[in-house]
């Protein structure tokens, strides 16, 4: 019998040697797939959030040239924008705020924007719809 033990053996060992390299191969390739998913995400939370930015900076710049362009209610929507902007945890990806302070920035963009009766839409690129072709502040 301890001639048909080493076939067992055998059969083991390279049942153990294939899970081994394949656990090894899959951890890299995991790596490499999330680090591509990340680079990707990052990019269009970046995307987003230079998105929102520019709209405060322009929606800034308007009230530094008329303080009185703006009702206090959409002052006010364009400061806390300005605030959650200030707030994202950039450096942090996994802080449990991300997703609340995002929804709340699309949330404030869509106040604002309302009261202006402004559509700006952000899907991965800033566009307006026909209807806004006589935009004013």
């Amino acid at each position: 019998m301890a001639l048909f033990d080493s076939t067992i053996n055998l059969e083991q060992t390279h049942y153990t040697e294939g899970y081994d390299e394949g656990h090894k191969d899959g951890q890299i390739a995991g790596k490499e797939e999330g680090r591509e998913v990340g680079l990707k995400t990052g990019f269009e939370v970046g995307e987003e959030l230079g998105f929102y930015k520019g709209c405060v900076d322009v929606w800034n710049s308007a009230i530094r040239v008329d303080p009185n362009c703006f009702s206090s209610r959409v002052k006010l929507g364009i400061k806390q924008m300005k605030e959650l902007l200030e707030k994202y945890p950039i450096m942090d990806p996994e802080n449990l705020q991300v997703q609340e302070i995002m929804d709340s920035l699309r949330l404030k963009f869509k106040m604002v924007c309302s009261s202006l009766h402004v559509r700006l839409e952000y899907d991965g690129y800033p566009k307006s719809s026909a209807d806004t072709h006589d935009i004013e502040f």
